[in-house]
């Protein structure tokens, strides 16, 4: 497995893995994306921003994850201070295909990474409260549970916050 930043020639693959994940999560009561979000632009904008990493496994993409300085404004209703600097994994997702080889671990050990080089001591990331998978994985690996909260951007769910310090 090889993780390295996505490029513009990814991004059809990436539409094909959202369309491999988003039936799945919804099957599972999780309807934290549909057909609207996130899609082509999303990643695209991700893309430019040098901001989106892949797990590329014999050319295949197997994960992605957006790894961010991006915290959404709800955060602090978990008591955390958003004008303190944290990386922020969003849009973290896994191909059916290839779960359960590691690959959402190794995105996140890249968030972890990226933290370090930009000696920023906090990563934060949240999920869906239907996400069973991201509810195991995140304390598994040494993310703390912080609170609920309820993302404007997506009336009607509610997100699980997590925070991992590392300084």
């Amino acid at each position: 497995m090889f993780i390295r930043l996505a490029t513009p020639a990814d991004i059809p693959q990436l539409v094909t893995l959202l369309g491999r994940v988003v039936p799945q999560m919804q099957a599972s009561g999780n309807f934290q994306w549909d057909s609207t979000y996130p899609n082509a632009t999303v990643f695209g904008d991700d893309i430019s921003k040098q901001q989106l990493w892949v797990a590329d496994i014999n050319g295949q993409l197997a994960g992605v994850s957006a790894i961010t300085t991006d915290q959404e404004p709800e955060y602090a209703q978990v008591g955390w201070d958003i004008s303190e600097p944290a990386i922020v994994t969003h849009r973290l997702a896994v191909d059916p295909a290839f779960r359960g080889q590691g690959v959402g671990k190794a995105l996140l050990q890249q968030a972890e990474t990226v933290a370090q080089a930009k000696s920023i001591p906090r990563l934060r990331i949240d999920t869906n409260t239907q996400n069973q998978a991201t509810q195991a994985l995140f304390p598994a690996m040494g993310y703390v549970f912080a609170g609920e909260i309820g993302l404007g951007f997506r009336p009607g769910l509610r997100f699980y916050c997590y925070e991992k310090r590392l300084m």
